[in-house]
C-alpha cells in the first residue's frame, strides 16, 4: 500500500466517525516544505498535531520540481532543514539508486560547479535531488514521528475560521469537516488560514519610501529579455492598429519606486528527462496559443547567439533529469493571492498550458534556429515523476502572495545587515531575487521587462516576530511562509530551506506557548531560543569549520 493510500483512508475514516474532530494541541495547514517540517518537529516534541494537505502530496515545492535548491550557505542551515539535505545525502550514497553506474561520478561531470557542486560530503548535505526522492523523505519523516495527515482538505473561504475574540477556534473545510487546535500554523503559500482569521496583510509592492527601501516598488527595466535590440510588442511586428500581445501593458505600470497590486511571475518547476527509456514526449497542449510565445521568437531572431539555456534554466539532477527554472507567464497571476479556488485552478490550468506549450513551441516552431529545436527535443518529461499527474508537477511555484504585516516587519535594512533583526528564529542567506513582474511597452514602441531585481547576498537573522501576527489580531496562530516582510526582503527570505528552519521554530513556539499556557506573542524568547537550540536550530552566524 502506498503512502498516500494510508493518508486517504486516513482521511476517509475520519468522514465516516464524525465531521468535527477531537481536539489537537496544534493543527498545521499546508504539507509545504514548512508545514511537514512544523508537523514533525510538534509530534516529535510529544504533542498531537494534524497537518492538512490540500492535495494528495506533501513537501510543497520542494517535492514539486524544485530539485536544484536555492542554498548558497550550507552551514547556516540547521535543525529538520539540515535533517532533510543530509537524508537527500544519504539516499544517494547508495549505488542501487543511480541508473548509471559510475553514479555520483557521472552526475558530478554534468553539474560541474554549477549549485555548488551539488553536496557537502563535511556536512552530509546534498541539495540537488529528484522530486519523488524528495517527497518520499518527507513521508518517511512524517510517518515516523507519527504524523496525523489528511490529504484534499481545502479551507472554507467564506466561514472558515471561527474566533473567539482574538483566538482561533476551530477552522472548517469545504466539505464541512471541523479540526480544533490550541494552536494553529498557515504554512500555505497563499496565506488563507491567516487572512481568514482577519490577520493583516498585503500584496504586491510596497512603495520604497514606507520603509527607507531601494528595490521595492515599481521598477521599470531594459528590453524585454535583455535583448540588444527593440523586441516588437504588437500582434502583428509594426501595427500598433493590430493589438498588444498577450499580457503585455501599454506603459510602463508607474513612477519608479512606487507600489502597487502586482506580484512577481509564477512557473512550474516541471523535471524533463533525457533518458529516451524514461520520457515522455512533450505534446501541444489543447489550449495552445502561439502568441504567448512571440516575443520569444522575436528575441530569438534579433539576437544571434540565443540558445535554450538563455531562454530556459536547466539545471541538472540525478539520473539523466533537469529542474527547468524561468518558465515565467508574466502578468498571469495577479488574481492569484487573493482569488478563490474556482480562480486559482484557472490560473493554474493556464501555468500548465503555458509551460507546456513553450516546450513544444521551443521544440517544433520552425521559425526558430536547429540548434534551439534540436536541444529541447532532447528531453521529454520524465515518466518516474509525479505519476499520478501525467508526469507533471502537483504545485504551482507561487514565489510569492500575500505576506503578513505585524508588528515586525523584515525589510531590506535586516538583509543588508544595516539593521539586525531581533529574536532570531532562523538564518536567511540567499540574495534579493526577484523576477519579472510586468512587461510594458515604452513611448517607441519597444518591449520591456519591469521588476527585476537580483543583488546583494548576505547571511541574517530572521525575527520571531515577523512570524507572530499582531496581538489583537490573533494570539495562536504563526506564520512561516507567508511571514511579515516587505517585498524586497520577501525576495531574499522566500526560500525552500528556510521555509523549513522557520516551519520548525514555529512549531517549538507553538508547543511552548502551549505549555506555558501563553499566547505566541508573549512567549519569552529566552524559552524558544533554548528549546531551538536544544533542536539544532541556527539562530545566530557563526560559520561552521
Amino acid at each position: 500500500m502506498k503512502w498516500n493510500d494510508l493518508g486517504i483512508i486516513v482521511l476517509i475514516l475520519f468522514g465516516c466517525l464524525r465531521l468535527e474532530a477531537a481536539g489537537y494541541d496544534v493543527v498545521v495547514y499546508g504539507a509545504s516544505s514548512g508545514g511537514v517540517t512544523a508537523a514533525v518537529q510538534t509530534a516529535r516534541m510529544g504533542k498531537r498535531v494534524l497537518l492538512i494537505s490540500q492535495d494528495g502530496h506533501v513537501g510543497g515545492l520542494t517535492a514539486s520540481g524544485l530539485g536544484a535548491t536555492d542554498i548558497n550557505q550550507r552551514e547556516a542551515i540547521g535543525g529538520l532543514s539540515r535533517e532533510f539535505y543530509q537524508r537527500v545525502y544519504d539516499y544517494y550514497s547508495r549505488s542501487e539508486v543511480w541508473t548509471n553506474p559510475e553514479g555520483w561520478e557521472y552526475y558530478s561531470r554534468q553539474l560541474g560547479k554549477y549549485f555548488w557542486r551539488g553536496k557537502n560530503d563535511s556536512l552530509r548535505m546534498q541539495w540537488m535531488f529528484e522530486p519523488h526522492v524528495a517527497e518520499k523523505i518527507f513521508q518517511d519523516m512524517l510517518l515516523e514521528a507519527g504524523v496525523e495527515v489528511v490529504f484534499g482538505e481545502r479551507l472554507d473561504l467564506q466561514v472558515g475560521v471561527e474566533k473567539k475574540g482574538n483566538r482561533i477556534v476551530r477552522i472548517r473545510m469545504e466539505n464541512g469537516r471541523v479540526y480544533e487546535g490550541h494552536m494553529y500554523i498557515d504554512a500555505t503559500y497563499e496565506g488563507d488560514l491567516m487572512a481568514l482569521a482577519g490577520v493583516s496583510y498585503t500584496v504586491g509592492r510596497e512603495a520604497n519610501a514606507l520603509y527607507g527601501e531601494t528595490m521595492n516598488g515599481i521598477l521599470p527595466g531594459k528590453f524585454a529579455h535583455k535583448s540588444n535590440v527593440k523586441i516588437d510588442p504588437y500582434v502583428v511586428e509594426g501595427n500598433s492598429a493590430s493589438g498588444l500581445l498577450p499580457f503585455v501593458e501599454a506603459r510602463v505600470p508607474g513612477v519608479k519606486g512606487e507600489g502597487d497590486h502586482r506580484v512577481q511571475a509564477y512557473c512550474y518547476r516541471f523535471c524533463l528527462s533525457r533518458d529516451p527509456d524514461n520520457q515522455r514526449p512533450i505534446e501541444r497542449p489543447e489550449n495552445y496559443d502561439p502568441l504567448w510565445f512571440e516575443h520569444i521568437y522575436r528575441w530569438v531572431k534579433g539576437n544571434p547567439g540565443v540558445t535554450l539555456n538563455h531562454i530556459l534554466t536547466l539545471t541538472p539532477l540525478p539520473n539523466d533529469k533537469t529542474d527547468v527554472n524561468h518558465a515565467d507567464f508574466v502578468g498571469a497571476n495577479y488574481l492569484w493571492p487573493e482569488g478563490n479556488y474556482e480562480i486559482r485552478d484557472s490560473l493554474a490550468g493556464m501555468h500548465r498550458d503555458y509551460v507546456l506549450g513553450l516546450l513544444w513551441f521551443l521544440a517544433n516552431d520552425r521559425r526558430l534556429p536547429d540548434d534551439i529545436r534540436g536541444q529541447m527535443r532532447l528531453w521529454g518529461l520524465a515518466k518516474d515523476e509525479f505519476r499520478n499527474n501525467g508526469n507533471f508537477p502537483h504545485q504551482i511555484y507561487v514565489r510569492e502572495a500575500r505576506r503578513m504585516q505585524s508588528d515586525y516587519v523584515m525589510t531590506e535594512a535586516e538583509v543588508t545587515g544595516k539593521k539586525v533583526a531581533p529574536e532570531s528564529v532562523g538564518l536567511a542567506t540567499y540574495w534579493f531575487d526577484s523576477h519579472v513582474v510586468s512587461r510594458y511597452v515604452d513611448e517607441e514602441g519597444a518591449l520591456h521587462d519591469e521588476g527585476t531585481f537580483w543583488d546583494k547576498e548576505n547571511i541574517y537573522p530572521v525575527s520571531y516576530r515577523s512570524i507572530c501576527p499582531k496581538e489583537n489580531e490573533c494570539t495562536n496562530l504563526l506564520v512561516p511562509v507567508c511571514l511579515s516582510a516587505s517585498h524586497a526582503a520577501y525576495g531574499s527570505i522566500r526560500m525552500e530551506p528556510v521555509y523549513m528552519v522557520l516551519g520548525q521554530s514555529a512549531a517549538v513556539a507553538a508547543v511552548l506557548a502551549i505549555e506555558n499556557n501563553k499566547s505566541v506573542q508573549r512567549l519569552s524568547y529566552l524559552k524558544l531560543k533554548q528549546a531551538l537550540l536544544l533542536y539544532h536550530q541556527i539562530v545566530d552566524w557563526k560559520k561552521e569549520k
